[in-house]
């Protein structure tokens, strides 16, 4: 089961799909009961919703709505989702979550105070729910992507080119050349460390932060 705001875009998917705002607790209570619902007992979860920081300032200029906003996706959405399931899941014995965080979650970035606070705090959750849930089978752990060419960072890319007057390719040779292999990750690259995270071979990784970065600094 997917879920998100927009229809269009998950429909195009061609899965399960369940239209709710993540952001929210009545979102995930939602996606939550769809998902049992229609598909059973919820042993994998994949917390991947999130907001960027193109639209953020230096911490003295930020606006604290931005803040909260922030907040409220990135960090409170994912607490009711666990919330919601890992009990189920320490009562059958077996569970897998993982956590999208970011390289920010454990490096701080300029003009996104409230993004990388988010993605710190998010590694902090999935690390105390490794503890809480560890001795009921269930792994709990979080990824850590560099940058991704994804429709988010194309949005910070053309906000990024614009602030400082120069192109978003010259934005996205910038980001290519944080890494030794002078490229930005695929998507994919990143699904595979979480497929194999959910799956049985990963059962001895719990509460770790696995930076997917292509041996990049940033």
């Amino acid at each position: 089961m997917i879920a998100a705001r927009s229809a269009a875009e998950l429909a195009s998917v061609g899965l399960d799909y369940v239209v709710a705002d993540l952001g929210t607790p009545e979102g995930c209570a939602l996606a939550v009961a769809e998902t049992e619902g229609r598909l059973g007992p919820i042993e994998l979860l994949v917390v991947n919703h999130g907001i960027g920081s193109a639209h953020e300032r230096l911490v003295w200029e930020q606006d604290p709505a931005v803040w909260r906003e922030t907040m409220r996706i990135n960090l409170d959405g994912p607490f009711e989702l666990v919330r919601l399931t890992v009990g189920g899941m320490c009562k059958r014995g077996f569970g897998r979550l993982v956590f999208t965080s970011s390289t920010a979650g454990e490096k701080a970035e300029q003009r996104g105070s409230a993004y990388t606070a988010s993605k710190h705090g998010l590694i902090g959750l999935a690390r105390a729910v490794a503890q809480d849930a560890g001795p009921f089978g269930v792994t709990s752990n979080a990824v850590l992507p560099g940058w991704v060419r994804t429709a988010m960072a194309e949005r910070s890319a053309k906000a990024e080119a614009e602030r400082r007057g120069i192109t978003t390719a010259q934005v996205w040779d910038e980001r290519a050349a944080l890494y030794p292999q002078k490229r930005v990750l695929e998507p994919r690259e990143v699904a595979q460390v979480i497929a194999f995270l959910c799956s049985d071979a990963a059962s001895g990784v719990n509460g770790e932060a696995i930076t997917v970065a292509l041996g990049g600094v940033s």
